[in-house]
């Protein structure tokens, strides 16, 4: 099996696309059209030193993966599967068919321009430490604004939150072997700080049609692959929910054996997943798991019967131990049976969770 992989933003570099911007010159004049700019200029000489700026950045990107994946198709049949970190989603649903180069792009600028406009915030890697050292080290030092943005390996985690409390978090990576290192952000991307920006691109993206996968796409925000009715309500959450790429990458990984190729530039996430592959425990292929039957409603009344607010549970999914609820289960956007935890500050599905006492 084989699943191309698209970077997102950190990846531009000026020069970057190269000759594509000539060979699909088509689309590149529609990229043009959309945006009012020159994306051949930008990417290649970027005279007005504006690569770096999110609003210019994302289109950027967006365009050279596209172009990038334009070509591989030239040489190669479409894979099994598709997976994007953060921007990099918008290029596995686009080559999944979910939707046109150019409606991709009109949902890109608008997200970096949203994006953009978030200055309050600051986000650091925190290296060679757990998710449970750095939720751990955190709550131990009352730095509850502070969210966990990116966990892009078992060992390599991002943080994002006001700058003040990311400044303050510094000191508290940097003994040991743990590693700290600002990331050059604007603002606290995929944290609950750009819930704002996710109510305004939730909006936008309901004046958009998309059209089922031809290829299933892992989604950034659940680990798992797309179903297509939530996929505008997943690149909406997005923005405010943590983009797991190790749990994406380690499911593709459960299911047999793997060929991951990156298109776009650079090899930030071939690097990462081969990180990954390394820290992975051996794993057999996942098992197929008959669907549920129960409704949403039906599985959160036999909860709220069965387990009163307190209840300690484990995830199924993954490396939470120490989770507690904090409220009833509820049905979340009409179709999610979910409950909020205590130790992980966020809903789960409770499909995903199981009591522990």
């Amino acid at each position: 099996m084989r699943t191309f992989v698209f970077p997102g933003q950190g990846s531009q570099k000026k020069t970057m696309g190269g000759t594509l911007f000539d060979e699909f010159e088509s689309h590149t004049r529609a990229a043009d059209s959309v945006l009012g700019y020159s994306i051949k200029e930008l990417c290649l000489d970027d005279p007005q030193n504006r690569l770096n700026k999110t609003e210019f950045t994302q289109p950027a990107l967006y365009v050279v993966n596209a172009l990038s994946y334009y070509k591989k198709l030239q040489e190669s049949s479409r894979p099994d599967f598709c997976a994007g970190h953060s921007l990099g989603e918008f290029n596995a649903l686009l080559a999944a068919e979910c939707f046109s180069f150019e409606t991709g792009l009109r949902l890109v600028r608008k997200r970096g321009e949203l994006m953009a406009r978030a200055q309050e915030g600051a986000m650091a890697a925190v290296l060679n430490a757990s998710e449970r050292e750095v939720r751990t080290i955190l709550d131990d030092n009352g730095l509850t604004s502070i969210d966990l943005a990116n966990f892009n390996s078992a060992s390599q985690i991002v943080i994002s939150g006001p700058p003040e409390d990311i400044k303050a978090a510094k000191p508290l990576f940097q003994s040991g072997n743990h590693l700290f290192a600002p990331l050059n952000t604007s603002g606290a991307f995929h944290s609950r700080y750009m819930e704002p920006a996710r109510q305004e691109f939730a909006r936008f993206l309901e004046t958009v049609t998309f059209s089922p996968q031809k290829v299933p796409v892992i989604s950034n925000v659940t680990g798992r692959p797309y179903e297509d009715h939530r996929a505008k309500e997943l690149l909406a959450e997005q923005l405010t929910s943590a983009v797991r790429w190790s749990d994406s990458v380690e499911h593709l990984l459960g299911l047999g054996e793997m060929e991951f190729e990156e298109l776009g530039h650079g090899n930030v996430l071939t690097k990462l997943i081969n990180k990954i592959r390394r820290e992975a425990p051996q794993r057999q292929p996942e098992p197929v798991v008959t669907e549920v039957t129960l409704s949403a409603p039906e599985l959160v009344r036999q909860w709220n019967e069965r387990h009163p607010v307190g209840t300690r549970v484990r995830s199924l999914s993954g490396e939470y131990r120490d989770l507690e609820t904090a409220t009833p289960a509820t049905v979340l956007f009409g179709h999610r049976a979910a409950v909020y935890m205590i130790g992980y500050r966020g809903y789960f599905d409770l499909t995903e969770i199981e009591s522990a006492n």
